[in-house]
């Protein structure tokens, strides 16, 4: 279920990110050259790939001016903190064996 639910937001996220070259009235070989990328992978990003690095995905934002809306992932990490505060006993690592020589 996990692989199909992250397919899932990487196709959204493909879709918003078409839309936004879409209003912005850019051509894909426009994005690709700026983003320093091949069209194929943009076409691959527009599609939600898995493939492609966070890095291709990185520069389109960039180049489509919404780089910065990376920096709200899990910004508001509620159930990260919901843990944390819960104050879970995490257990400590023994120490590392002495190798001898």
């Amino acid at each position: 279920m996990v692989r199909s639910k992250t397919d899932k937001v990487l196709k959204e996220l493909g879709e918003n990110i078409r839309f936004a070259r879409l209003r912005r009235k850019f051509s894909t070989q426009q994005v690709a050259e700026r983003a320093g990328i091949g069209r194929r992978t943009l076409y691959e990003i527009e599609r939600g790939k898995p493939n492609v690095s966070i890095g291709s995905y990185t520069h389109v934002l960039s180049v489509l001016g919404l780089a910065e809306d990376l920096l709200n992932v899990a910004k508001d990490d509620l159930l990260g903190r919901k843990l944390q505060d819960a104050k879970l006993v995490v257990k400590k690592r023994a120490p590392k064996r002495k190798s001898e020589n």
